[in-house]
This record gives C-alpha cells, structure tokens and sequence, in this order.
C-alpha cells in the first residue's frame, strides 16, 4: 500500500479517541498496573503529531481542520479538544510523580526473566530510560502546544491551568534530563576478557586476530577516547578515565537501561533541585544497551531540534543540561557508526545478526538497532551514495530474515522477532528482587521507520526506490496487524493477523507499536514535504523541450499575432506562455515536471499547427 500520512494518522487518531474517551471523559488504562512509559506513548499518539505537522494542529481552535475535528469528534469540537488535552496531560503529571517530585517508572512493561516469580513493588517502580526519552519528546510537544494554545484563549480558568501545566511539565522535562544524564556509561573491556573476545570477534568478523583487532580499534579511535577522557563534562570517574588510557582496552558507550550504579548526581540550581526532587541511586549496571541507546538518542533528536530552538521551549538550566546531553549524542552516534563500519570492505553491520558484549545474545533486532545508529548519523553528516546503498541491502535483509518481506513457516523462529518479541536481562535489577527483563516487539515499525527516513535522505533515484518499496512492503505488515475486533480495533498489534503461528497474547492492544506507527507517519509527511530527487538525465532533455517550444512559439506569435488578451487565441496563448514560464522556473528543481510541461506545449503548438494545415488543405 502506498503510504499517505496524512490518511492513515486520521484513521489512527479517529480509533484512539473511539478508545480513550467515553462520553468525552478519558479513560487511563489501569490493567496490569501503571507504566509512565506506556502513558506517554499513548499520549504522544495524538500530540507528536498535532505538533510536528502544521495542518494537523490542535492548539488554534479557529484554524483546526474539518476532517481533522471529524476524527477526534470522540473528544468534542474544535473548540473542546485542547481543553481535554490540557486536562488528560495535567492528569499524567499528577500520575507519574513519586511524592512531589516527577517519576519515570517502567511499571508493567519490566517482566521477571523467571516467569514463576514476581517483581516487588519497589522493582516496578524503577526509572527507565525508555520512560526519560518518552517524557523529553511529550514534555516538549506539550510546551510547545501550550506556547500557542495559551494565546487563543481569555478564560483565567483556562488560563490558570494552562500555567498550572506548563510548570509541571517543565519540571518533568528537567527532570528527565537528568536521568538522562545519569544513564549515559562508557563500558571499558580487556581485549583478554570475554566480553573482549565477543567485541574483537564482532569487530573482526573472524578474519582479524584479537591483537590485529585491538591495534585497529586503537588507531580507529584514538581521537574519540582522547574526547572522553578529557571531556570534564562527561563525568566520568577517574578509573574509568584511566582505564580508557590504556591502550590493551576497548570501550563501549551509549545508555544504560537505567540510572548507572555509582553516578553521580547532576548539580542543578536550588530551586530546579527542589522541583525534581531527590536524584535516586543509580541501579543498573555500567552497560550500555543497544535498545536503550536508540531510544534515547530519538528523543535527543527533538531535544535539539529546529522547532525546540524557535520556539524557545528550553530554560537556561534546561538548556545546561541539554548540551551535555549533546556532548553525549555525539559521540554515542560517532562510536557506533564507526563500530558498524569497522571495516570499510567488510562491516560489521552486514554480517547479520548481530551480537551484543554484554549478554553475549545475537538477533535480527539488534542488527537493527545499529542500523538506526547509523541513520541517525547520516541524517547529521553527508553519506555517500555507496554507504546509503550497502544500508538498503542490510534494510532489505533484515526485512526478508523477519519475515516481513518473502514466505514464512507456521514454526519460523523469526515470528519471535514480533512476538512475543526480543528479551533483554536488565543487569542490575537482581539486587532489588528477581531478575527483571525488557521485551521489544517494535521490529517492523521501527525497520519502517528507518526506510522512510532513509527516503528522505537519498539523492539517488535507484536507492529511494528500492527504498519506497521496502518502506510499502513494511506498512502492507504493519497495517495488517491492526486489531480488528475487540479492545483497541483500528490500533495496534495484533501479530497473528500475519502470523497465526505467533504466540497468543492475552491483550493485544500496545500503545509502544501505535505510538511507533505515528512516528513513522510523522517521517512520511517530512519526507513528502521535501522537494523530489532531481534527475541529471531528465535535465539535458527538459531544457532541449523548452528551447524548442519557445522558438515554436515565437514563430506561432510572429505569424499569427492574436486578435487581443480577451479573446479565446489570447487566452489560449497566454496559456502556453504561462506553463512555459512554469517550466522554466522548474527545471532545476523539478526537472521531470518541466518536461511534461514543455511537451504539453509543444503538444498543444502541433495540435494547432495540424489544424492551419488541414485549413490550407480544404
């Protein structure tokens, strides 16, 4: 199916407030417990959306538009929708705080590794970094809806809450920050360790020894560990600084699934210290997490935005602590894009799947992961169409071993990658209870939305078609997993819609995989709002057209002066003047559009040339 953005959020937006509003009254979702985590996807489904895409605005009650009001009627007119937003994002403020102070809980989304066991309380209410990344993208969305929102009304009601709002979620957005500052680790191995090996063998791909491995590494990057050791910003302690000088190490990096065991807390100023409350003991492991790093540099991505800087959603110390979150970005994309292109005849990110240091476990998933890296870094820095195309064979690989894409057994192993989905041991959580695991299920949505990012990135007409049709083939599965009957119908996931072979779920509704369509949706509408990929080749032909049809022209007007401008050959004439000038304003840009319009022209010249012809005839 083609992808229409615009279409498909409707849809989407139109099942969410069928399912959410009852009598125009929100209903949270209380079964199995509270997750900060799947609150805000939920909420992120409608506002990501009216705040990254102009005509599907909320805040400006006399500007919405009328399929736009039509799909949300569940939550009332143009005029009540973003009373009720204000109302449900006031209510998961209220929701997720721990005392006064924001709370960032994984909630039911952690699940004990061992199925006999339960988690205790105090394991449920651990922070997540999914939960943080989540928060910076809803917290910035609701700042930058109240910012507009504000100014369209005079009720001092409203306009209390609305302030009421705007300081919670300000609060929240700083202390999200933090955790996010927490989370960040750089994990140091000996090249003679085990988690050593599996780096070098990844690294390696079985043809360099790990000496061989480790001297590259070394020399691949000896100006990225100079930044972290000598960056105080970083915070690292002074044994990991040390360890990091020797040259017998490797090192890893990115985001822990948790605040890090040991980190310090972030110094803040004392009134920002009041509101985000108590900074809680680190947790995990010093461990990065492939899963974990992605999400967060998402959320980083609107952090540091265009549309966060214009709007001015950031306060001084909110703007502290967001570059050193970019400090930590940077290098997190620079180290796994080089990680992944380790070896520029042979990457590591081809050889499918990968294998993660720390748990020593491989998956499709992971692969994946990397390659959402590595967009990320292309989508910053200039990629040469080689790199893009060797990526697209990866996407398109990663899309057949899923199953997205070519047959499919009723027992596939690769079902797995959809449900029940890739498991991941939290390392740390054993110290508070049974060891607790993260499940991922977003392996489609996220290959989507890698895809038509990709589009959006490509200058190359052979790749951004191979890229539209792997991009079409994934939304053919996603959308056919749409829940069709029961709780949740018209959102997602219902997996044996696609693969009746898949593991039956009790509840089939996940506000994770809606939440994730919507940000491919989202990307598709940036990548429409782009000018298409000029073609050289239709350039030399485009301009020989217009040549031509400006000289047929000026032939026609010097041998046949039209009677006058009102007349039907004036008319007729200024036509073709006009669509010429058309082309010729386009054939830079557009170049294939100015040759249609040219050989319009020239279409319509011989077509009245014929005529004079069979009239000298007769």
């Amino acid at each position: 199916m083609r992808i229409k953005p615009r279409q498909h959020l409707l849809s989407m937006w139109q099942a969410l407030a069928r399912h959410s509003f009852t009598d125009g009254v929100w209903s949270w979702d209380e079964r199995g417990g509270r997750s900060s985590v799947a609150d805000a996807e939920r909420l992120l489904c409608l506002l990501y959306p009216a705040t990254e895409i102009q005509t599907f605005r909320l805040d400006a009650p006399d500007t919405t538009q009328p399929d736009v009001s039509a799909a949300l009627r569940d939550m009332g007119d143009a005029t009540d929708i973003p009373l009720k937003l204000v109302e449900v994002l006031g209510e998961f403020m209220e929701r997720h705080r721990r005392g006064t102070a924001p709370a960032f809980a994984g909630g039911h989304y952690f699940a004990p590794a061992d199925p006999t066991r339960e988690l205790t309380a105090d394991q449920r209410e651990i922070d997540v970094v999914d939960s943080y990344s989540m928060s910076v993208s809803l917290c910035l969305a609701t700042l930058g809806f109240l910012k507009v929102y504000r100014g369209r009304t005079g009720r001092q009601s409203t306009l209390d809450r609305i302030e009421r709002l705007r300081r919670d979620t300000s609060a929240r957005l700083t202390a999200a920050l933090v955790g996010l500052l927490r989370s960040f680790t750089v994990h140091v191995v000996d090249i003679s360790s085990e988690e050593g090996h599996a780096l070098a063998r990844l690294l390696g791909r079985n043809r360099l020894s790990d000496r061989q491995v480790a001297e590259r590494f070394q020399r691949r990057f000896t100006s990225l560990r100079a930044q972290i050791t000598e960056s105080i910003a970083l915070g690292l302690s002074a044994d990991v600084c040390d360890e990091l000088r020797n040259e017998n190490r490797m090192f890893e990096c990115g985001w822990a699934w948790s605040v890090v065991r040991g980190a310090a807390e972030v110094p803040l100023e004392p009134e920002s210290a009041h509101i985000v409350g108590a900074q809680p003991p680190g947790v995990a492991l010093p461990v990065p997490y492939l899963h974990f790093t992605v999400v967060a540099l998402d959320g980083i991505i609107d952090l540091l935005s265009d549309h966060t800087l214009v709007l001015g959603l950031l306060d001084p110390e909110q703007q502290k602590l967001a570059d050193g979150i970019r400090l930590r970005w940077e290098i997190t994309q620079q180290y796994w894009s080089a990680v992944a292109r380790f070896e520029e005849d042979a990457w590591p990110l081809e050889d499918i799947p990968w294998r993660t240091t720390a748990e020593q476990s491989e998956s499709e998933y992971f692969s994946l992961t990397v390659v959402s890296i590595v967009v990320h870094d292309m989508m910053r820095r200039h990629t040469t169409d080689h790199d893009l195309s060797r990526l697209v064979r990866v996407m398109e690989r990663l899309a057949e071993r899923g199953r997205i894409t070519g047959g499919v057994g009723h027992d596939d192993p690769a079902i797995g990658l959809h449900s029940p989905g890739v498991t991941m041991r939290l390392l740390g959580s054993e110290a508070l209870g049974p060891t607790m695991t993260w499940v991922m299920t977003d392996f489609s949505t996220q290959l989507l939305k890698r895809a038509v990012q990709l589009c959006s990135l490509s200058r190359n007409t052979a790749s951004d078609e191979r890229l539209l049709k792997l991009a079409e083939s994934v939304l053919d599965h996603v959308w056919e997993r749409r829940i069709s009957q029961g709780e949740g119908v018209g959102l997602w996931d219902d997996v044996q819609a696609v693969h009746p072979g898949s593991p039956a779920r009790a509840r089939k509704l996940s506000w994770s995989i809606t939440e994730r369509v919507a940000e491919c949706m989202v990307a598709a509408h940036v990548l429409y709002r782009q000018p298409p990929i000029r073609s050289v080749q239709l350039s030399v032909p485009a301009r020989e057209a217009i040549s031509e049809a400006a000289h047929l022209l000026g032939k026609e007007q010097e041998d046949h002066p039209a009677p006058g401008p009102r007349t039907p050959q004036g008319q007729w004439i200024s036509g073709v003047e006009a669509d010429l000038r058309r082309a010729r304003a386009l054939v830079d840009r557009q170049p294939g559009t100015a040759l249609a319009l040219a050989l319009g022209v020239l279409a319509r010249l011989d077509t009245l040339a014929r005529a004079r012809s069979t009239d000298r005839e007769v």
